[in-house]
């Protein structure tokens, strides 16, 4: 009875709360431009989603819910709610089946499904507790998993995707002997991959960051400079991705935790050693074990996953190659037919690469030599091994599903207009030293909001060049700040969102609790986000070299940790 109470309150509220929405903007001028149209109510959609994911800890009925009141704004052509919810629900499946027929978002769920797959083909063959094994025996504490951990996402620098996928299942086990949380390890892995793939300068990144750069230094009539010459330059002034980075090394090496991580150190350590770890609604490969009998080798996972790697660097090269070859852009052309295999040629084809396409089509490879070695080494048969396969992406499933709701609402955000309204909002009048701070708060804030870096990249950049181009009359050095502002800015608010896919992949690769991870790992990112800005961004728009702020910063964030932050010990539970 008290159940049947509280759905009817709910289905009461939603209805008044839409018939007020409807009201709302029935009475703003139809004509005008979403976001002036919208206004305020731009936010919303990300606003619901972000807030009742939190409340519910539903990840999945929560980002629909906040697609379903966008494309609810969208519909909305007079007070009649029962028309509008209608064709909003039509639309939401519209849009939907649109997010999976776009080519790059097929290539991000299926290369998922398919490291899926190997990562299961991995663990049934033994190669992921004896790579657990080997880690266990170097990383027999704390301190030294968590830094392996770091280490290891600073190799796996080509792509925040397949770091999320590869880290997290690898590590997970080291970490759970050594009883680190799993909101940790999510931390780790999550802060080594879009922070560590957005400053490398060979990722799947860096085509999207130096074309934006270089259209944004067009726009004001520079043309003596190159997209990836101006990336460089950026990079000293990427306070965040920077100093993410070394915040990990510091909590690592003190054990100093704050906020819900410490707590949740707390009762990683306090687990008895035979405790069942129970994680709920955390797909991943927890129920997985080895073949009864089979010989534990390395090799078995170190044979696929550097397939993996290795085939994903190459069909980023081949993929790039074949487009310059391709495509009318002379300069380029004469690159690849020149000096194909020089350092200027291989970082051209990463650059133009289709990053979807290659790392589906290394997925595949790897897919098919995890096979192939599970049958060899008699330890599947044919059919055990494909069936073992696709049991794997069975395990994804779930995360595909959540990414394409997230890509839905990234689709719905930008028809209302939420990043044109925070512009517009943020954009007024201000000191010419607070710019470069504006511009990274501005980022966090869209990115935060829309769950996507390469979507608030793309809409910021352009707007921020010519900004920071204007206002200090055109100083390189100014400009160059504000630009690593956009990317930094982008890069913070995508990785601490709710709703961003990396967000989501780190919590899947760890499985840890989706929200229990953002929960957990939201404090860490402010707390290196507000160093960024008052140490870094802040002293840079007043002239303050890089190489003044980044010792500083260091020293504040350890400074930081001691003082919020506790020591959690673990001598009890050395492995």
């Amino acid at each position: 009875m008290e159940r049947n109470m509280k759905i009817g309150v709910i289905a009461a509220v939603s209805i008044i709360a839409l018939f007020v929405l409807s009201l709302l903007i029935t009475s703003s001028p139809a004509d005008a431009d979403n976001s002036i149209r919208f206004g305020i109510l731009t936010l919303l959609p990300p606003l619901v989603a972000i807030a009742l994911a939190f409340i519910t800890k539903e990840t999945v009925l929560s980002l629909f819910i906040g697609v379903f009141v966008g494309e609810f704004m969208l519909a909305v052509n007079d007070l009649n709610i029962i028309t509008t919810a209608i064709n909003a629900f039509l639309q939401l499946g519209s849009d939907i089946i649109g997010c999976m027929a776009d080519p790059w978002n097929a290539g991000i769920v299926l290369q998922c499904l398919l490291i899926g797959g190997i990562i299961q083909l991995v663990t049934k063959m033994g190669g992921a507790k004896a790579l657990a094994d080997a880690f266990a025996k170097r990383a027999n504490t704390p301190r030294k998993a968590q830094l392996f951990t770091w280490l290891l996402g600073l190799c796996v620098f080509f792509d925040d995707y397949a770091n999320s996928l590869i880290v997290g299942p690898i590590m997970r086990p080291v970490m759970d002997k050594l009883h680190v949380s799993r909101e940790k390890l999510a931390f780790v892995v999550d802060a080594t991959a879009a922070p560590v793939a957005g400053i490398a300068i060979i990722s799947t990144w860096i085509g999207l960051e130096i074309s934006l750069i270089a259209a944004g230094f067009e726009s004001v009539g520079v043309t003596n400079v190159t997209g990836f010459g101006i990336f460089l330059q950026t990079i000293p002034y990427r306070f965040y991705n920077i100093f993410i980075l070394i915040f990990i090394v510091i909590s690592a090496l003190t054990l100093y935790e704050f906020g819900p991580m410490k707590k949740a150190e707390q009762a990683a350590r306090a687990r008895k050693e035979d405790e069942e770890i129970i994680v709920p609604e955390a797909p991943g490969f927890d129920e997985i074990k080895p073949v009864e009998g089979v010989k534990l080798s390395v090799w078995n996972a170190i044979i696929p996953i550097g397939t993996l790697i290795i085939g994903a660097l190459i069909a980023f090269y081949w993929s790039g190659y074949t487009t310059i070859l391709g495509g009318e852009d002379q300069a380029l052309i004469a690159i690849m037919q020149s000096s194909p295999l020089s350092f200027e040629g291989i970082y051209t084809a990463l650059s133009q690469s289709d990053a979807s396409v290659a790392l589906f089509q290394a997925a595949l490879l790897a897919s098919i030599v995890a096979i192939v070695m599970a049958v060899g080494e008699r330890i599947l048969t044919m059919e055990e091994a494909i069936g073992e396969w696709v049991g794997g992406m069975k395990t994804i499933v779930i995360t595909g599903v959540i990414l394409l709701l997230a890509w839905s609402l990234g689709t719905v955000i930008g028809n209302v207009g939420t990043a044109d309204y925070l512009v517009g909002v943020l954009s007024d009048t201000i000191p010419a030293f607070i710019v470069p701070t504006l511009i990274f708060i501005l980022g966090a804030l869209i990115s935060f909001a829309t769950g996507t870096s390469y979507g608030t990249m793309s809409i910021l950049m352009p707007l921020a060049i010519p900004l920071a181009w204007a206002i200090s009359s055109g100083d390189m050095g100014f400009t160059i700040v504000c630009t690593s502002g956009v990317l930094t800015g982008a890069i913070f608010g995508d990785h601490c969102s709710p709703i961003s896919d990396t967000t989501i992949l780190s919590s899947m690769g760890t499985s840890c609790n989706h929200i229990d991870h953002v929960r957990t790992q939201i404090y860490y990112a402010i707390f290196v986000a507000c160093v960024a800005i008052f140490i870094g961004y802040i002293p840079a728009g007043l002239g303050i070299p890089w190489y003044v702020s980044l010792p500083i910063g260091i020293v504040v964030l350890y400074v930081g940790l001691k003082v919020l932050g506790e020591k959690v010990d673990f001598e009890e539970v050395e492995a």
